[in-house]
């Protein structure tokens, strides 16, 4: 006998798990609390639920409809949050564009995704103009003017502020199928063009309750709830800034958005604005406490989530020094991104000593997500803290697929377990620690280089016979990239390794490759390390340069 299915009444409302649900609690039970940007703007939930209805109205005036896609060029701000909600709450598709992107990858996305609409920063604006050549389709802009705008673009459909301001403010957003498209962004994890990742209205609600389990319900040294004041530190192009903006505004805390990363600005508004809850990669945490202004800062009772790197415990403890309570989390683009959280259980609480090594770990599973570590086979290895595998997961808001991809798809989805490229360790308690990534991706200040990109680049200058690209530690960036090369004979002289390097910063320039993919070093070597098979031999390569490279 099989499962019983309930019954429904004829009349019974099923209830979607939709974005617009989200915005529900705050104007419920914090309509008054703010929303700040910087400087410039404050106001409430309530205003902010107005500011959604209109322009929810102005997209629709310009022709956005359901399944279209907008796409977002700008700052972390409270317009970027209001775009959070009136796109998907319309059915359309938020395109969170990361403007780190090379001209060239940033309109393969943007080409990729089938943008309808941009709506784009006036600091962006010259990127903007610099990509339309490459644009295959016809896209409408809107742009945001802020301060003394100097640069303007004619062709543009409106300003953002201005098609707000005329707008009504009552509108009824529309029921509709939970698992449609709710966002999309790119990744460029792995090898080759940057790959569409796309999340639906159930799996970005659900995923919010996720965080509200992990973060908020256990006894733990990090306690957060309605009464935080969140500042968030990681782009929102970012996987919905890892997801903590519906998490804040499901809470109805008080948000405050930084724009640009300044250090000293950041600090001003924490120390002014009380914030007591942010997420960041490591980089950011070394920026914020090299700033002269962290000495003077009141920094204790803020909340710090490192995410992107892993967490050092040097880093850890000078963070605690200043007051600062930092610990892990993990997860990547295609996870949404949260599965694990460095928090410790009841009994360790009890227990006396320190608890960085906790802190610094990779984390506990949080509700919801099913993880093992596995060999090639694909078979479970004994949690014991010793035995390495690669990690797969299981949750309902890991993304089903890589938009358009369908190869590159099952390469993520095999036997049922989304295969997150990592290998790592549990240990008895179950605490995952990720020891090492499977493919040969350099990461650098939480962003993904790729080594065969940069061989590949370097590898079209006449005189180079081989070359290998290996990420070498670096204290501030995580990784830096290193590429060695073997010239080809009667070259030895004639070429350096300044020059090679050029060839980079020229293929930054033209904007083949983000100015932060440069390698630090050339070298010039006389044979590249290879497997019995002929391959590259990047962990041997490693081994014999991490040493001598580092810092």
């Amino acid at each position: 006998m099989g499962v019983k299915i309930i019954e429904k009444s004829a009349s019974a409302y099923t209830y979607p798990l939709l974005i617009k649900n989200i915005l529900t609690a705050p104007l419920r039970y914090a309509p008054e609390q703010e929303i700040v940007y910087r400087d410039s703007h404050r106001y409430t939930y309530r205003e902010f639920a107005k500011r959604v209805a209109r322009l929810a109205h102005a997209l629709g005036d310009i022709g956005i409809c359901a399944g279209d896609t907008v796409a977002v060029l700008d700052w972390d701000s409270h317009r970027y949050l209001e775009c959070y909600f009136a796109v998907p709450m319309m059915g359309a598709i938020l395109h969170t564009l990361n403007f780190r992107l090379s001209p060239e990858q940033l309109a393969y996305t943007i080409n990729h995704a089938e943008d309808d609409v941009i709506i784009v920063h006036q600091d962006f604006l010259p990127v903007f103009e610099q990509i339309r050549p490459l644009l295959g389709r016809e896209i409408k802009v809107v742009s945001i003017a802020e301060g003394e705008q100097e640069f303007q673009l004619p062709e543009a459909v409106g300003e953002y502020e201005e098609l707000l301001s005329w707008k009504s403010d009552d509108y009824i957003f529309p029921d509709f199928d939970e698992n449609a498209a709710a966002t999309i962004f790119y990744t460029t994890g792995t090898t080759g063009r940057p790959k569409g990742v796309s999340f639906s209205h159930r799996q970005i609600v659900l995923h919010t309750y996720g965080f509200i389990s992990g973060l908020c319900a256990f006894e733990s040294f990090v306690s957060v709830n309605s009464g935080d004041v969140y500042l968030p530190l990681t782009p929102m192009f970012h996987v919905h800034a890892w997801g903590m903006p519906y998490l804040f505004t499901m809470l109805g805390a008080k948000q405050v958005y930084p724009g640009r990363y300044e250090p000293a600005k950041i600090l001003e508004l924490v120390a002014r604005e009380g914030a007591t809850f942010s997420h960041c990669v490591p980089t950011i945490m070394h920026m914020i406490l090299s700033d002269p202004s962290a000495e003077v800062t009141d920094l204790s009772g803020w909340k710090v989530v490192i995410g992107g790197s892993a967490l050092s415990q040097g880093l850890c403890v000078e963070a605690e020094k200043r007051g600062i309570n930092l610990f892990a989390a993990y997860g990547m683009s295609e996870t949404c991104p949260l599965l694990t959280i460095a928090i410790p259980k009841a009994h360790m609480l009890q227990q006396e000593g320190d608890l960085t090594i906790i802190r610094c770990r990779t984390g506990l599973p949080v509700p919801m997500v099913d993880m093992e570590i596995v060999d090639p086979d694909g078979k479970p290895l004994v949690r014991d803290g010793k035995q390495k595998g690669e990690v797969v997961v299981r949750s309902p808001w890991l993304a089903q697929a890589y938009v358009k991809d369908p190869e590159k798809s099952e390469e993520l989805w095999r036997d049922g377990w989304l295969h997150t490229g990592d290998v790592g360790v549990i240990d008895p308690e179950g605490y995952l620690q990720i020891t090492d990534r499977i493919k040969d991706v350099i990461k650098t200040g939480g962003e993904w280089i790729s080594s065969l990109e940069l061989e590949d680049l370097i590898s079209r200058h006449e005189a180079v016979s081989e070359a290998a690209v290996i990420g070498v530690p670096h204290e501030k960036w995580g990784e830096r990239p290193v590429t060695l090369v073997v010239l080809k004979q009667g070259f030895g002289r004639a070429v350096t390794e300044e020059e090679l390097k050029e060839l980079y910063e020229e293929s930054a320039e033209s904007g083949l490759i983000p100015k932060y993919g440069i390698p630090d070093r050339v070298l010039i070597v006389s044979s590249i390390a290879k497997t019995s098979v002929g391959k590259l031999n990047k962990k041997a390569l490693r081994e014999t340069y991490r040493t001598a490279l580092s810092n």
